[in-house]
């Protein structure tokens, strides 16, 4: 049996530790994380969700006057850069934009509109590039945006017109939020699907799906960000919400391309014409997937699901703004 001596022994483990350190150094890897914004530290499996609370832009506010405008936290196995600084915002947004062009994946989005085939969640590609050529050559150029004047003013006018008459039979404070949502959905309505869904059953159906999406798409889903924990959702019954509510969606869509359909091939009384007094944005698009205007074939779900994005980013944000 060979033995060494302790002195060989002690050497051969500093040697080893030696060229352990210098690969660690010299590893790419090492240097890029030294090359990595500063973070908080992170908890395993977790990593800095526990920082978030319950107001997010609040507790981001304070982090990054600890650790600069720009910082990284771990949203679980993710890790996310923040940026809190107009300078280095203009650099991601104007100079880097390629780089950060991509779209977080979320898995409630995902069902709900058709493996992310709209244009606001898709991931950077060919297909993103493809929908929003359709958007910006057919949806919302200057002439269709245009076209649709008469809709805005008609249902300001109508707004105006139900203000003044809460005013008179009420001596009630008035919901302008209220007022300014609805204004907002029937313009959009009329502009995307071509009517507006506001009589008896119809609305209040239609009114409890978007307020269910609307909340699930808002809602802090576990899978996102810790994806082995995914089976959490199977016993708190998000899932069920979700599958629920996107058949509920699909359900309507589907509805809504059928009626254009239908109405382009004269089976329906309104013989061709609508709410919005020309196309909408359904008719549109049909036309752009009859004729193959864009230049490459688009789906029925890509319908459905760029008329959501649609409808979604115009109603909301409109609403707040005002």
């Amino acid at each position: 049996m060979v033995c060494f001596s302790p002195s060989i022994v002690s050497l051969f483990a500093f040697v080893l530790c030696i060229v352990v350190l210098f690969k660690w150094y010299f590893n790419p890897v090492s240097k890029a994380r030294k090359r990595l914004p500063p973070s908080p530290p992170k908890f395993p499996v977790i990593g800095n969700l526990h920082q978030l609370g319950l107001y997010p832009h609040r507790s981001l506010q304070a982090l990054s006057k600890h650790y600069g405008p720009l910082m990284m936290l771990h949203l679980g196995r993710f890790p996310a850069v923040i940026v809190s600084s107009a300078d280095v915002a203009r650099e991601i947004m104007k100079n880097q934009d390629l780089i950060f062009s991509n779209r977080p994946k979320s898995s409630i989005l995902d069902k709900v509109l058709y493996g992310t085939k709209d244009i606001a969640f898709t991931p950077y590609g060919e297909h993103w590039r493809q929908v929003r050529s359709i958007c910006v050559l057919q949806l919302l150029s200057n002439k269709r945006v245009q076209s649709f004047r008469h809709i805005r003013e008609e249902e300001t006018s109508l707004m105006i017109q139900k203000i003044r008459r809460s005013c008179s039979s009420s001596s009630s404070l008035i919901n302008l939020s209220d007022i300014l949502v609805s204004l907002t959905n029937d313009i959009i309505c009329r502009v995307a699907l071509g009517r507006k869904y506001t009589d008896g059953e119809e609305s209040t159906k239609f009114e409890s799906m978007l307020k269910e999406i609307g909340q699930l798409i808002g809602i802090f889903n576990v899978e996102d960000y810790i994806p082995w924990l995914k089976w959490i959702n199977t016993i708190n019954g998000l899932n069920t919400r979700v599958e629920k509510s996107a058949k509920v969606l699909d359900e309507f869509l589907s509805d809504v391309v059928e009626e254009h359909r239908n109405r382009k091939q004269g089976k329906t009384q309104h013989n061709g014409t609508n709410e919005a007094g020309g196309p909408d944005l359904v008719d549109i698009l049909l036309e752009v997937q009859r004729e193959n205007k864009a230049g490459f074939p688009i789906g029925t779900d890509t319908i459905k699901a760029v008329i959501f994005d649609m409808f979604a980013a115009g109603t909301d944000t409109t609403s707040t703004a005002l």
